[in-house]
């Protein structure tokens, strides 16, 4: 489909226009609006309005437009903070944008916008806070203004041709989360007020010229000098390569003999997970491998070792694998000598301790949480409450499966869930699991966190914090993007201290203000996930140090007083204009669940309700 766009917006006119009366666009548009019509009465395709009153977004996505785009004619439409018209045909230089001085979103990724952008463009667009000019064919230098907007929250370039080096970020700006400039021709080293800046995700790959530490390449190294013999230099190549390679397979014949002679170690963390904090290289504890010496002794002693036998008793000091209790032998028993032998390596470490994923010789694969400091109960009323988190049955509630107990460690163990954490999913390498996560899969999780919640305030309703700990690194996503909560009821395991500093419920407001917790503090954690989930932001209250991530509950409240929740709605979904309403509404109940009052929100039930009532 190809036709003329004209963007003629006039929120005093008589004669307001969107779309031309090109046949090609009157299935999308409607008919030819009569003289006098409303703009906000609702019946303008792709218009969007505060209040209902005055146009505060303009979104025409996948129509396949081309054609010319009039922003002069935009200058009067004083309440314009969204243009959206990513996913068409429209090219040529980049349309006059700069005109329009309270734009906060421009999206036009997916076009085929080409030629150079003026370095001043942008130095009078002081509001802008997103911008997606990525898969375009954009040349020349990226503009210096562009790099000079405080208020700047996610920048995306990628999939052009800029060159050149890439301009110094302004000292000014506290608030980028996100900046992809991948697939370009950029150039030189990436800006140490780039690098060294508390982003949440960047992305320069692609970029051959390129160098600096968050690409791990040295900028250090300099092509041969003019002049030289080319012979020569291709003979300290030849030698350097000779060089390498013999160094590097002393190194394998080392590493291999000294691997034969030793246990397995937990490895290094792979690209594929991401934890509350970075990973870190991690031994096998010797912790965890005193008590593996001690049972092999006593099975030795006793002669009572036998393979695949699993001790289910209190003492745990039993046979070979009483080291390890089952609480839910539904997949399989193992024990702790299992563990020792299977290929592992760190996930990461948590507000309660380190996790390791193991994948053990019969195929199964756990995942082993290493906790300190759950010391409150004795080894006996441990054991009561893991096997009552062990008959736990609900297809959002993940059940673990054993468990190690140490006065002053706990290994819990549970299944692994191959798509990692909801936390990675939303923010970890987008190009692995981000495209997937569309409108309906994020439905799909938001009713099952809400679900599980609700089983668990069931369950545990005479806790104090039936969950205690719900964010999105606690909610685990199967293959098919099922979520199942974790971590969940560890409140009375923990000291009080420890669990205030451990716990996400205890950073809900009523806490802060009154040193108390209570159901509602789950409530207004699922909130903050609901939260997160719409909006595609990460919270700065996951943070200790709150340096990073956006402050989730100030935005959405500020936004929802003021009627734009349509501008909290992430960019990958919200094209999709039929659910916008009830992503809207998703948006108003997780802002009562983070009201301050505990008082003014709902329970568990009430909110599951409200739920499932807008997604039937």
């Amino acid at each position: 489909m190809t036709a003329v766009l004209y963007l003629y917006l006039l929120s005093v006119s008589p004669s307001p226009r969107l779309c031309n009366t090109s046949a090609s666009l009157s299935r999308s548009c409607g008919s030819k609006p009569q003289t006098g019509t409303d703009p906000c009465n609702g019946k303008w395709f792709g218009i969007y309005c505060q209040r209902g009153q005055t146009v505060s977004g303009i979104h025409v996505t996948k129509l396949g437009l081309s054609g010319i785009i009039h922003v002069e004619d935009l200058k009067d439409l004083p309440n314009l903070r969204t243009i959206r018209l990513d996913n068409n045909l429209l090219s040529g230089p980049l349309p006059p944008f700069f005109k329009l001085h309270g734009l906060r979103s421009l999206l036009l990724s997916n076009n085929s916008f080409s030629g150079e952008i003026a370095d001043d463009f942008f130095k009078d667009m002081l509001q802008l806070k997103r911008i997606f000019l990525d898969q375009n064919d954009f040349t020349g230098k990226i503009p210096t203004s562009l790099m000079q907007l405080t208020g700047l929250e996610e920048l995306h370039l990628q999939g052009n041709q800029f060159s050149g080096e890439i301009p110094l970020l302004t000292d000014g700006n506290k608030n980028l989360k996100l900046i992809d400039l991948s697939n370009n021709n950029l150039e030189g080293e990436i800006p140490k007020s780039i690098a060294e800046r508390n982003i949440v995700k960047m992305n320069f790959q692609g970029n051959q010229k390129l160098c600096g530490q968050p690409l791990n390449i040295m900028c250090d190294d300099k092509p041969p000098a003019l002049g030289k013999n080319p012979n020569e230099v291709t003979g300290k190549a030849v030698f350097m390569v000779i060089l390498f390679l013999l160094i590097f397979l002393i190194l394998v014949a080392i590493i291999t003999r000294w691997k034969k002679k030793r246990q397995p170690e937990f490895r290094m963390l792979s690209k594929d997970h991401l934890s509350d904090t970075e990973s870190v290289e991690v031994r096998m504890p010797d912790s965890v491998k005193k008590p593996v010496e001690a049972s092999k002794k006593r099975s030795n002693a006793d002669g009572s070792s036998k393979k695949g036998s699993t001790h289910h008793g209190k003492g745990g000091g039993g046979g070979g694998m009483g080291d390890i209790i089952m609480v839910n032998s539904e997949k399989c028993s193992f024990g702790l000598p299992d563990l020792m032998k299977a290929a592992a390596e760190v996930l990461g470490n948590g507000s309660l301790g380190s996790a390791y994923k193991a994948v053990m010789a019969n195929g199964l694969s756990v995942v082993v949480k290493r906790i300190r400091d759950m010391n409150k109960l004795s080894r006996d009323a441990f054991h009561v409450e893991l096997q009552r988190f062990g008959k736990l049955r609900h297809p959002n509630v993940l059940t673990p499966l054993a468990y190690h107990y140490r006065r002053e460690e706990k290994l819990v163990v549970s299944e692994y869930m191959p798509k990692s954490s909801l936390l990675y999913v939303l923010h970890g390498d987008r190009g692995t699991f981000h495209s997937e996560l569309t409108w309906s899969t994020r439905l799909k999780i938001i009713q099952g966190v809400a679900l599980g919640m609700q089983f668990l305030h069931e369950e545990f309703a005479s806790y104090e914090l039936p969950h205690g700990n719900l964010k999105s690194s606690n909610v685990l996503l199967s293959e098919t993007y099922e979520p199942l909560v974790s971590d969940y009821a560890f409140l009375p395991l923990l000291q009080p201290d420890n669990a205030s500093q451990a716990l996400f419920a205890f950073k809900s407001p009523e806490f802060a203000q009154n040193q108390q917790v209570s159901p509602k503090s789950d409530v207004y954690c699922l909130g903050v996930i609901l939260l997160e989930i719409m909006t595609g932001k990460f919270p700065s209250q996951y943070l200790n140090n709150g340096k990073g991530g956006t402050d989730i509950i100030e935005w959405v409240q500020s936004s929802v007083a003021q009627h734009k929740e349509e501008e909290l709605i992430d960019p990958e979904i919200s094209s999709n204009t039929d659910s916008l309403q009830q992503m809207v509404e998703l948006l108003r109940i997780g802002a009562v669940c983070i009201a301050s009052n505990p008082d003014d929100r709902e329970n568990m039930k009430e909110i599951v309700t409200r739920i499932e009532r807008i997604t039937i």
